[in-house]
């Protein structure tokens, strides 16, 4: 259960994130309802980590914060831009995801080889086939 329960957490999660990105009405700027949306998220996250905290103070973990909670906002940003728009130019709910997920695998698969020195499997390889004939068959 260790390993499956955040993968629940994410998938869930997810489709949720892609029906409020493509019920967003197209009529409101993106970044005023990014603002909003993190705006409610930090509200969320500071809450919790009241509670979770068991008596941290918050000075002491912004000595924690290294570059990548900086690049971490502004990727997430990026992210949610990109979700908003992929829906407001007519990609459909069921196609974008898979499209977006399949792409970042094949760019993931590179960068844990390099950077983390994961190892490509024939299975890894066999799994990118497969993802690329579902490309294939969805784009047909």
């Amino acid at each position: 259960m260790q390993m499956i329960w955040p993968i629940l957490v994410v998938v869930g999660a997810n489709t949720f994130y892609n029906i409020c990105a493509k019920s967003t009405p197209e009529t409101i700027n993106p970044f005023f309802s990014l603002a909003i949306t993190y705006s409610v998220a930090a509200i969320i996250s500071v809450a919790v980590f009241l509670v979770d905290s068991h008596g941290k103070n918050i000075a002491g973990e912004f000595s924690k914060i290294n570059w990548t909670t900086i690049v971490f906002g502004i990727c997430i940003v990026a992210l949610e831009f990109g979700y908003l728009n992929i829906y407001r130019v007519g990609w459909n709910i069921n196609t974008a995801p898979v499209v977006a997920n399949i792409i970042l695998a094949f760019i993931l698969i590179g960068v844990g080889a390099v950077f983390y020195k994961e190892e490509i499997t024939f299975r890894k390889v066999a799994g990118v086939a497969v993802c690329v004939l579902g490309l294939a068959l969805i784009g047909a």
